[in-house]
């Protein structure tokens, strides 16, 4: 070893782990928050998945993909909210750099799998709408089953390739990430190295997963909107356009904070209102979710009122037996 390495390694001690900062205020009182929150998301995300699973009038291409995007937010949000609760009521703040990029990493690859998952719904409106006598031949399940697995696909190897090369980077000096969870921006702040390589993986992977989606979904809503002004009756546009507005509301919530997080320039302003964006695509959103896609849809209500009904049922069935 060289005179300019040792001196390096000297001046420069290796993070072993880092230190969340999060909120440090109220913090029995955000655990409280944070619990209730994500009991809400995994009721309300489960209850879709056992809703949309159980009743045969919802196994249509479109449950099939609401059922998957349920069960990625809940799987989506377990990968942050544990690790805050945990660090509120302990008081413990610090996370292992293996535990870093581990969540990291199932941030991402979900994050970007949703992306896809989202476009291949965009299709499967446009289809429905645009296309309806080949519909069902197009979407049949194989092709369902392929469009939700594709987007796993997709993201995993992009992901791993991503986490490897931003860990590769020394990290030297402060250990404390500014943020609620092991996001990319507020850890490479920390790396001592040029982050130049880094930063356009970042942005091209952003297109990759942010931009090019979101472009496919504009353009199947383009051809949505098109159709629809071009119906006769005025409650059919409505009707039509209500199968979409649930869909259109996410897209726009989550790819909207997505590519401010990810793709505006970073400025000293940027960083505390990334920490809060971040809140909106990890927590805010996938708790939304629920209500979006059920409190505005009858198909959903009259299921769950069905399943109900049936655990009564069930329920004075089994009394009368006994």
């Amino acid at each position: 070893m060289d005179l300019g390495q040792a001196n390096y390694k000297q001046n420069h001690s290796t993070v072993q782990e880092f230190i969340l900062v999060g909120y440090q205020a109220y913090p029995v009182f955000l655990f409280t928050i944070f619990l209730a929150t994500y009991s809400a998301i995994v009721l309300g995300n489960g209850l879709i998945v056992i809703v949309t699973t159980l009743d045969p009038s919802l196994h249509t291409p479109m449950y099939f993909f609401l059922r998957s995007l349920s069960g990625l937010e809940m799987c989506y949000t377990s990968v942050t909210l544990p690790k805050m609760m945990a660090n509120l009521m302990s008081g413990d703040r610090s996370i292992s750099m293996a535990a870093c990029a581990s969540q990291m990493f199932f941030l991402l690859f979900l994050g970007g799998t949703e992306c896809f998952l989202l476009s291949a719904m965009a299709y499967d409106r446009y289809l429905a709408i645009c296309q309806p006598l080949h519909y069902m031949t197009i979407m049949s399940h194989r092709v369902c089953v392929g469009m939700v697995a594709g987007s796993f696909v997709i993201s995993l190897p992009m992901q791993l390739f991503q986490i490897g090369i931003i860990f590769s980077l020394p990290f030297c000096g402060s250990n404390e990430i500014d943020h609620f969870f092991c996001d990319i921006p507020p850890v490479l702040s920390l790396a001592c190295a040029d982050l130049y390589s880094n930063e356009m993986t970042v942005y091209a992977e952003s297109i990759i997963f942010v931009i090019i989606p979101f472009l496919l979904i504009l353009a199947s809503y383009v051809q949505i909107t098109k159709a629809i002004l071009r119906m006769p009756s005025a409650t059919g546009r409505q009707k039509t356009f209500s199968t979409c507005s649930s869909h259109l509301t996410v897209v726009i919530l989550f790819y909207g904070s997505a590519m401010v997080v990810y793709l505006r320039p970073k400025t000293p302003e940027s960083v505390k209102a990334n920490k809060l964006l971040s809140l909106l695509y990890t927590i805010i959103i996938p708790l939304c979710n629920p209500l979006i896609y059920t409190l505005r849809n009858r198909e959903v209500k009259t299921a769950f009122r069905r399943l109900i009904v049936r655990k009564r049922s069930l329920e004075v069935g089994t009394g009368m037996m006994g």
